[in-house]
């Protein structure tokens, strides 16, 4: 556990031995799980995984004390980063981020440019005003079912893609309402399974637990409800600060979530980037055709 001040202790571990790397995980509040290490050799690697506030075995934890959501923002979580660097000694680490994790990754690159070797980004996700307005509005026509019950959950806001602001909103103020929290984190998961095509109650989704998808609604919420505290479009607007950091990037032609514009937007901005595009609809950094890419590319980070 390391303490980050703020009432905020961060869970870290790591596992081989080699040029060191860090894992930044999804949602945001998905937290780490054991599979990230196969993203590695780590014969080759020391590979940290980190647990962001609020989530995962990091205290406090969202889905048990709204205080995890104070001092909670992506600029905290970068100093969290950097804070850890020097806890662990490392001079420059690869970063590895899936999902919300490569808009971290990238946010924290751009900040501390010379503390990263390289970036690996999976299901890549930029974080922006329209990227969110697809995630939970412009997919609904995708799903016209399953985004009912999803606007319906939450009738203060519009049933409309143009409302997607206001429709956060209205979660996340649920979210924090004891009384109507957990139906809300319900609704809310069921919505992000669907799209995908699962079951929060399918065998094997990390959405069976009720207590994940309280901690796990409420953080995304906390940080989407904000613009996770990103001015719109600033990681295109200082994409020169990590022009010569190479990249490379892995994406799903239908990933539903996440729609391939961004990353190939990246890729034609970004000299030293490459994109990767892969068929079929994953996104999940652990799905096995993902998975297997991110081990490719990490060979290839320091080959």
């Amino acid at each position: 556990m390391l303490d980050v001040g703020d009432g905020h202790r961060l869970w870290f571990e790591q596992a081989g031995q080699g040029v060191d790397a860090l894992v930044l995980h999804g949602g945001p509040g998905s937290g780490c799980r054991p599979g990230h290490y196969d993203l590695f050799d780590l014969s080759r690697y020391r590979v940290t995984l980190l647990d962001q506030r609020g989530c995962g075995r990091s205290t406090p934890w969202a889905g048990d004390d709204l205080r995890a959501l104070e001092a909670n923002t992506t600029a905290h979580l970068i100093a969290d980063i950097e804070t850890l660097r020097v806890h662990l000694g490392v001079e420059r680490w690869v970063v590895f981020g899936g999902s919300w994790g490569s808009t971290l990754a990238m946010a924290y690159a751009q900040a501390h440019a010379h503390r990263v070797r390289s970036l690996v980004l999976a299901g890549v996700a930029t974080t922006q005003a329209r990227d969110l307005r697809w995630l939970y509005g412009d997919v609904g026509n995708m799903f016209p079912e399953a985004f009912a019950a999803f606007a319906g959950h939450v009738p203060e806001a519009a049933p409309l893609p143009e409302d997607t602001p206001e429709r956060i909103a209205a979660y996340a103020a649920r979210l924090r309402d004891p009384d109507r929290a957990q139906a809300a984190a319900d609704a809310w998961c069921t919505w992000e399974a669907a799209i995908f095509g699962g079951d929060i109650h399918g065998p094997g989704s990390r959405y069976a637990d009720p207590a994940f998808r309280l901690g796990f609604a409420r953080i995304v919420t906390h940080y989407f409800a904000n613009g996770a505290w990103m001015p719109e479009g600033a990681l295109h607007r200082n994409l020169h600060r990590i022009a010569h950091i190479p990249c490379h990037m892995i994406h799903s032609r239908f990933d539903p979530s996440c729609p391939l514009r961004a990353a190939w937007e990246l890729d034609r901005a970004w000299p030293a980037a490459s994109l990767e595009i892969l068929g079929g609809h994953v996104h999940s950094a652990l799905e096995p055709d993902m998975a297997a890419a991110i081990r490719r590319a990490t060979d290839n980070a320091i080959s």
